[in-house]
Parts: C-alpha cells; structure tokens; sequence
C-alpha cells in the first residue's frame, strides 16, 4: 500500500478535535467525566488523545524520514533538529503568552513534549532497522519501569514521590513546573518523555505494517490482532506498573498504542474498504494544518482569557472566556451542558479556520 492514508488524516483531524474540546471547557468546575483526565491511574477517553497524536506522529514519520535517504544522514538529522526547535520553541511562546512572566515560566508542555518525542524517535528510525527497533522499544519500556520503581522514594508510583517529579525539582524548580494537581509535578516532565517516544515508534511500526500489507484488509487484519496483543499486554502490565497518563507508564503506552492501531484499523475500514468518506471531511481539514490550529487555538484561549475584559450588566469585570461561558452559553445550556457548548463551539470556531486554510490549499508546516 504506497496510496496516502486518509484514514491517518481524518485520525489527526479527530485528536485535534478532540484536543481542543478537553482543553477548553466553559469552566473546569462542570465537565462530563470523560471528558476529564484520570485524576491519577486509570484511562479515561480524554487520556487517549495525546498519545494518538504521537502514534500519528510515528505513522506519518515512516513515510517521511524515507525522503532523507537510508541511515542517519547530516540532511535529514538537520531537518528533525530544526524541527524539534520550532516546535519547542512555540510551546514555550505558548505557555509564556500573553503574560511573559518567565520567572513563572512552565518549561514542558504538549508541544514540548512532541518535539522530544518526535526528534528522539526519529534519530532512532534513522539508526537502527526494523529489529533493532523492537528490541530498542523493548529497552526503552523496561528501562523506564526500572527507572520508576527503583529511582522513587516510599510508593514510587505515586504523585508526590515518583521519580519524574523529583527530576523536574531538581532541575528547574517549583515554579517551572505544573502545578494543577496540587503540588509541583508535570505531566509532560523530563523522564516520562522516554516512555513517550515508545509510542512514536508504536506508530512508526504500523506504518511499516501497513505499507508493507498488500491489501488495506491485511494491513486492517495485522493493526487488529497486534492491537489487541498491546491492550493485553498493558493490562497485565498494569497489575504492577499501573497504566498512568501522567508518568506516561509504560502500561499506559502499550494499551493506548493497542487502542490507536485498533481505531486506525477502524478507520481503514470506513473510509478504504467501505468507501465512506463524506462524513469525514471535517476531520480531513482539521488533519491537514494539525499543529498550525493546535497553536492558533492556544493562543486565541489565552488571549480572550487574559487580554479581554468585559464588564457585565453588574459592574463585575471578567475576562472574555469566563463572559462568553457565563453571559452567552450558561444562560441557555445551563453549567454543565454550558461548558459543554462553549468547547464544542470552539471546535467549531477552530474547524473553520481549518476549513478556509485547505480550500486555499494553505497547508502550514511546523
């Protein structure tokens, strides 16, 4: 299979979608519970978008490192090294916007953590073959859960004691790092972006499978039975290594992997085998500029959260997204659905831009 995958575009369409409408609630106080995080172990829906990103970001990196020629070349080694820089780059414009204050700067994030993933599993496709891969997947898994159990002090698994947050501590301090779960700790922290580049290479492996599959129904054959084999696998793994979002467990990669394969395989499906593709065009637009919305999005949250202030009918001033939560959607939906509508209208919002940047064929590469 060599024809472009547009079951991947409309996947990275979907976990835009999706990235947008958990990030973006009309308040945090009124969330439906899949649409929240795992307070810690476990794995809600919302839990699967980040790592079907990177499993995209696999998929689509065995098609493009081929352009750099066989091996690590000095092109393309320069290629995913700017790459990394800008993408790093604009996570930290995004978490300093629209305040600047870098004594307060957080240092990781989502696009952080992609650039990392993506720039170390890339080196690592160039490196090795296919099977030194798998036995390089394997290392980094076991590894990590050495690292984990071993490097942590009391339960190593838990919050407050586990070995990524006394890393991120020790490295750039209380006030550089996340601090939404109560204490210091970063959900996209040094060490767990280790683990993280083992679901890039998930998805560099199915890229490989499916290429390499003479039919769309044999690549939908082999993602089904080596998904399924990863959900098994991490959750048995999960009986000592819980399956952990914020660690990024290496449970937590095999079973989100196994997931992503069996949705592609899904996707492969509807779109290749069954030739519906209508209701996929939304996704398709939202596939094509991913990074370029993601970025757009934050910086338009950020700008009406912290930049806009209305005064409403009381004299309260409040800043823009906290008016249009509870002046324009709350007064119809109510809190809980309010919230609700006021993510999904920005999906909306966000889809159109989208939609205007494919039709002038304005495709922007980060």
């Amino acid at each position: 299979m060599t024809k472009r995958l547009v079951a991947l575009d409309v996947l990275r369409g979907l976990t835009i979608a999706l990235m947008i409408l958990v990030n973006n609630p009309g308040s945090w106080s009124f969330v439906y519970p899949p649409l929240r995080h795992s307070e810690w172990n476990g794995c809600t829906p919302t839990d699967l978008v980040f790592p079907f990103f990177l499993f995209i970001v696999g998929v689509s990196m065995w098609y493009s490192l081929k352009k750099y020629g066989t091996g690590l070349t000095k092109n393309g080694l320069l290629k995913v090294l700017k790459r990394f820089v800008v993408i790093f780059i604009l996570g930290l414009f995004l978490n300093a916007f629209p305040n600047f204050e870098f004594e307060n700067l957080r240092i990781y994030g989502v696009l952080q953590r992609i650039a990392i993933a993506y720039a170390i599993g890339a080196i690592l496709c160039m490196l090795f073959n296919y099977k030194q891969l798998l036995v390089v997947f394997g290392v980094l898994l076991l590894g990590y859960w050495v690292l984990i159990h071993f490097g942590g002090t009391a339960d190593p698994y838990s919050l407050s004691s586990n070995i990524v947050r006394r890393v991120d501590l020790l490295l750039f301090g209380e006030n550089h790092i996340y601090g939404g779960y109560g204490i210091a700790f970063d959900p996209e922290g040094l060490l767990s972006s280790i683990p993280s580049v083992g679901t890039v290479l998930v998805g560099y492996f199915t890229g490989r499978w499916i290429e390499k599959s003479k039919t769309v129904k044999i690549a939908i054959k082999k993602l089904l039975i080596y998904g399924i084999i990863g959900i098994v696998l991490g959750l048995l793994w999960n009986t000592v290594f819980p399956i952990n979002k914020p660690i990024w467990s290496s449970s937590y990669v095999l079973y989100t992997g196994g997931l992503a394969m069996l949705f592609l395989a899904l996707l492969l499906w509807i779109i290749d085998v069954k030739g519906l593709k209508t209701w996929a065009q939304p996704f398709i637009h939202y596939g094509m500029n991913p990074l370029f919305i993601y970025v757009f999005s934050g910086l338009y949250i950020s700008a009406i959260a912290g930049l806009v202030k209305i005064t409403t009918s009381s004299g309260e001033q409040i800043s823009g997204y906290t008016y249009l939560y509870k002046e324009i959607f709350t007064p119809v939906f109510g809190n809980m659905n309010g919230s609700l509508f006021f993510a999904l209208f920005h999906v909306i919002l966000f889809w159109i831009v989208a939609f205007i940047l494919y039709k002038r064929k304005i495709f922007i590469k980060i």
